[in-house]
């Protein structure tokens, strides 16, 4: 990537961060320039978690600072540059990009996530990123239960350039996948991105259906599906959260996506998804362009949310 789509992309990042990034500066500014005690570290951890870094990766900050700085005096700056620090560690082990490894080909990606998540929109952004890797990408539209679904996922696939398996509205997603698989491997495909259902209100049902398409790629590729990629929107804050519990549940999530950090989210709940679920964070979306997904600095995205870079 040029210098100039880097400092771009870091502009995107500030201004998509920047409702979290000025929430923990407003939070954290009244406790800044004083003598770390006990009193002073419960306000932290206080104006942390306001800031929808939730209480696992706050106490996490505020455990860091009594042990480094227990009695001294810290400023706003080195409070922030401080809090930057312990946000880089959280973030540092679960920043993993989406990589295609499988063989045989093609690497089956299940995307999940509730409608209005973003999940289709993604599907698109994350086939766009593996054709910048120079590989051929294929998408199926297992979401049935929607003719827009469908009808969306066409308009992306062909504004992207890659081909699209889709089947009747109503029809059975696995019967698609199956044919998706199929198709994929005599064309020597290497990534099958899969749209499935999002709707959460029947459980019972979205697995049934998850369960049925793993049984059919089963049969076709004993390794597949090789990730399985919750969307995740972050202006949903604390949401976003009880949906990874859900989804956990249902389709056995492989790793996150964080989508439609636009300024208007609330991102620091990326901090307490890696902190209490540990679960690969393969990418963010900070917009509605194809290039708006990328994988992400977690050193970067620690300082933009702490309002020191």
């Amino acid at each position: 990537m040029s210098d100039d789509g880097s400092s771009s992309w870091s502009d995107r990042l500030l201004g998509g961060f920047r409702k979290t990034s000025d929430r923990l500066t407003e939070n954290i500014a009244p406790v800044g320039n004083a003598r770390l005690d006990d009193a002073t570290l419960d306000e932290i951890e206080d104006a942390l978690i306001m800031s929808d870094l939730g209480p696992e990766a706050a106490g996490r900050v505020r455990d860091a600072l009594r042990a480094q700085r227990f009695g001294s005096e810290i400023t706003e700056r080195q409070l922030r540059e401080a809090v930057a620090e312990e946000i880089a560690a959280i973030l540092r082990p679960v920043a993993k990009p989406l990589e295609v490894t499988a063989f045989p080909r093609p690497q089956v990606i299940l995307v999940i996530g509730v409608n209005g998540s973003g999940k289709t929109t993604t599907i698109a952004k994350l086939a766009h990123l593996f054709m910048e890797d120079d590989y051929e990408v294929m998408l199926a539209a297992g979401d049935t239960f929607r003719a827009a679904a469908i009808g969306q996922l066409q308009t992306w696939a062909d504004r992207v350039g890659v081909p699209l398996v889709r089947g009747p509205e109503g029809g059975d997603p696995a019967s698609i996948v199956f044919d998706a698989v199929k198709r994929g491997t005599d064309e020597g495909t290497d990534a099958l991105i899969v749209d499935t259902a999002g709707r959460l209100q029947n459980k019972r049902e979205l697995m049934d259906e998850l369960a049925k398409i793993r049984k059919v790629l089963g049969r076709l590729n004993p390794e597949a599906p090789h990730d399985v990629v919750l969307v995740l929107d972050a202006t949903n804050g604390q949401n976003a959260l009880s949906q990874i519990d859900v989804f956990q549940e249902v389709a056995g999530v492989t790793g996150l996506i964080m989508t439609k950090l636009d300024g208007t989210a609330r991102g620091g709940v990326l901090v307490a998804a890696a902190q209490k679920y540990g679960l690969p964070i393969h990418a963010i979306g900070v917009g509605e362009q194809l290039d708006d997904l990328r994988p992400f600095d977690p050193d970067l995205v620690a300082r933009v949310i702490a309002g020191v870079a």
